[in-house]
């Protein structure tokens, strides 16, 4: 038996997405209505739980819990790429009185959020021939850069989380031939994170001459026009951007959709023409005739992992009672449901989407 209407308000579900820069939490009931939701600046605690503690103020009971880190987990303990933080789920657990526990790759959990997107945060960079049934793959430059992959199952899709990108980085022209050798220089081992990121951007623009700055003071400068530095900085990583997706796109034989999600992608790729990153996801040699049928689409939902979380953990609720009904002995296991459903992108007329063709 389910539970009832008033059990369902009663019970708060939590979700969180972690990343090195922003972490995103938020309660909801066990309808999926958010009760609250908040948006903090990591590197301001010094630990992950003391900056749970100050945005659950008190609150104990929480029937379920799931965090998108950063990081590799094995789904009970994790450590942030690039925070100190460390998370236990047993820890948790017993700190803040929270039933169940899960950690999952932070874009596992967006993976798992594909399906809560409205349909007006996709747009079809190009729309390709989408095969529902096929594999699908998700990546996201931010502070790093994320990748999962989403595989059909059971009418579904199963999410498999990993580490892609740290990837080793793949130079396709001359250009990006001397980038990989000025970070090998600097770095040792170039990996395509180093480049596709928001301190790629910024590595970029450095490699071209520039000086000390941030990722949206380059696309801000490269907007306006009046930096022909930024501009071009801007070109080389939208087209290592295009070309690692296009990789991925083979690795996976993803004919269901290559997905580019973040707060950087979707911030920054409306606003500038994607010639760049379609070309370099095109150039595949003697594959290149599969890439035009590969759909592409820009996620613009800034939220997505978190909404990813709180669907998992709500899942997890689900699981439990069920298993709980049928039989009394039943204890929750580590691992969470990882079968999806995944709606079409909306269709665009025409290969790229309104505002990406060139001014």
């Amino acid at each position: 038996m389910g539970a009832s209407g008033t059990e369902k308000r009663k019970m708060m579900i939590l979700g969180g997405d972690l990343g090195g820069t922003k972490t995103l939490l938020a309660l909801a009931d066990g309808d999926g209505r958010i009760v609250r939701q908040r948006r903090y600046a990591s590197a301001e605690y010094a630990d992950f739980a003391d900056l749970l503690a100050d945005f659950l103020g008190g609150e104990r009971g929480v029937a379920a819990a799931c965090f998108g880190i950063a990081g590799p987990t094995d789904g009970r303990t994790a450590q942030l790429t690039y925070l100190p933080w460390r998370l236990a789920t047993d820890d948790l657990g017993q700190r803040f009185a929270i039933s169940r526990v899960a950690l999952v790759n932070d874009f596992a959990a967006a993976a798992h959020g594909l399906p809560h997107v409205a349909p007006e945060n996709l747009v079809a960079l190009q729309v390709g021939t989408p095969a529902a049934d096929a594999p699908r793959v998700l990546l996201g430059p931010g502070t790093g850069l994320g990748v999962a992959g989403l595989l059909p199952e059971q009418g579904g899709f199963r999410v498999v989380a990993g580490e892609g990108g740290h990837f080793g980085f793949a130079p396709q022209t001359p250009e990006q031939g001397e980038l990989w050798r000025w970070l090998l220089a600097q770095r040792g081992r170039v990996t395509a994170e180093d480049i596709v990121s928001g301190p790629g951007l910024v590595r970029a623009h450095a490699f071209l001459g520039g000086g000390s700055t941030t990722p949206e003071a380059i696309g801000a400068a490269a907007r306006r026009g009046d930096d022909a530095r930024a501009q071009a900085a801007l070109q080389l990583w939208l087209a290592c951007l295009g070309a690692f997706a296009g990789d991925l796109a083979l690795h996976w034989l993803a004919r269901g959709g290559v997905y580019i999600a973040g707060g950087m992608a979707a911030g920054l790729l409306p606003r500038v023409d994607c010639a760049p990153l379609l070309a370099a996801f095109h150039a595949k040699r003697e594959h290149a005739g599969l890439m035009p049928a590969m759909p592409l689409h820009l996620v613009t939902d800034a939220e997505l992992g978190l909404r990813g979380a709180l669907a998992l953990a709500t899942a997890s609720v689900r699981l439990l009672t069920t298993a709980q009904a049928r039989s009394p002995a039943f204890r929750p296991g580590s691992s969470e449901p990882s079968v999806i459903s995944v709606p079409e992108a909306p269709q665009t007329h025409g290969e790229e989407a309104p505002g990406f063709s060139p001014e």
